[in-house]
């Protein structure tokens, strides 16, 4: 990242649109479809919903996809006026205000079925997407409440209480044949949906993993989290062999220097001492702005052109690095992530460290941390 940390600013998120507007024309491109599905939920996978979606939206998304109505109603009020998509709902919701802002909804239920119907007004004409469970084990109805949702919402679209514009499933990714098997039951369902009198016109399965590998599961269109976000969903392949840029750089500057003689700890409890007379470099970030304890002593950080790991624990604000005699000073910046073709560590490399995914690596960088749109 060439422009220096703002002054005054310990620690903060840089946000590349460009590379947003990037990912998602290669993935578009890749998948083919009709209508590219951008998913911005959990605050744009932490890199934040709204200049994630205006990002996409540039990028060539026909469409945005978020969990809850609230992000959706969030981004409406922000001034996205492409087509919003939210699929997980209160058991006791209200859908009359997501109605009003022509939020669509994923229905898995006959419940939810009756009360987005009771939502719709003459001006405001309830759309829906139901949802199907293929065998993920999560939302959506199962095959055995087909028949009944299916009808219903035959009936209510005939009787102009809404419209049904989509169905969609989520795939498991346990492997190539399962997630075809996936789609086999997907592709049943709507053919069930076609004779109970529904015309989807929009039928979409297909997540990052499977926008870029299983053609069979792309249908109408595909709905793209994490690649967006120039991130990988593949083991051993890199976003950079994807044709994808990662959009965030997480950075901070050193907070303190500290030289210490041989023996010295570092951090709570001790679990790492100074093998010689070395230097510690305070990093000013700690697992309350998302930084994983379990990386602890393993994940590593860029200073000054080079690569140092954790020095022991990583507390809720900051954590140590032993950066042995080069000359670090205080301001200093430090990157614990980025585009690894710039030489930063890779978010993957921080995920494989605390033994979890680079999805939420990037979603849980805190609020306190905050975010710089660049493009």
């Amino acid at each position: 990242m060439s422009a220096p940390i703002p002054q005054g600013v310990l620690r903060e998120a840089v946000i590349d649109a460009g590379a947003i507007e990037h990912n998602v024309r290669t993935l578009r491109a890749t998948a083919g479809t009709r209508e590219f599905i951008a998913v911005v939920k959990a605050d744009g996978y932490g890199h934040g919903a709204l200049a994630a979606a205006k990002a996409a939206v540039r990028g060539g998304a026909t469409r945005i996809g978020v969990s809850d109505v609230d992000e959706a109603l969030a981004l409406r009020d922000a001034g996205i006026d492409a087509p919003l998509l939210a699929w997980l709902h209160a058991p006791d919701i209200d859908f009359s205000r997501a109605v009003a802002a022509d939020v669509q909804l994923g229905i898995s239920s006959l419940d939810q079925l009756a009360r987005a119907a009771r939502a719709g007004s003459a001006e405001h004409r309830p759309v829906v997407h139901l949802k199907v469970e293929t065998g993920l084990g999560r939302n959506g109805a199962a095959p055995e409440a087909w028949p009944a949702l299916f009808a219903e919402a035959s009936r209510l679209e005939q009787a102009g209480q809404l419209r049904v514009d989509g169905v969609f499933s989520h795939l498991s990714g346990t492997s190539r044949d399962h997630d075809l098997a996936q789609a086999g039951v997907f592709t049943d369902a709507v053919a069930r949906a076609e004779a109970a009198g529904l015309r989807p016109g929009l039928r979409h399965l297909a997540a990052t993993a499977a926008a870029i590998d299983l053609p069979e599961a792309r249908f109408d269109a595909v709905r793209v989290g994490l690649g967006i976000y120039g991130l990988s969903p593949f083991e051993g392949r890199s976003s950079a062999a994807l044709g994808l840029r990662p959009a965030m750089t997480l950075r901070t500057r050193i907070a303190a220097v500290r030289r210490v003689g041989a023996g010295h700890g570092a951090s709570y409890g001790y679990t790492y001492r100074a093998a010689a007379d070395t230097t510690f470099a305070l990093v000013p970030l700690g697992y309350a702005d998302g930084i994983p304890r379990q990386a602890s002593g393993r994940g590593s950080v860029r200073i000054g052109g080079r690569r140092f790991p954790v020095a022991g624990r990583i507390a809720m604000d900051q954590f140590v690095v032993d950066v042995g005699e080069l000359p670090v000073r205080v301001g200093d910046q430090a990157v614990l992530f980025g585009d690894p073709l710039t030489g930063a560590p890779a978010v993957e490399d921080w995920a494989d460290a605390a033994g979890t995914i680079n999805y939420e690596i990037v979603t849980r960088v805190g609020s306190r941390v905050p975010r710089t749109v660049v493009r």
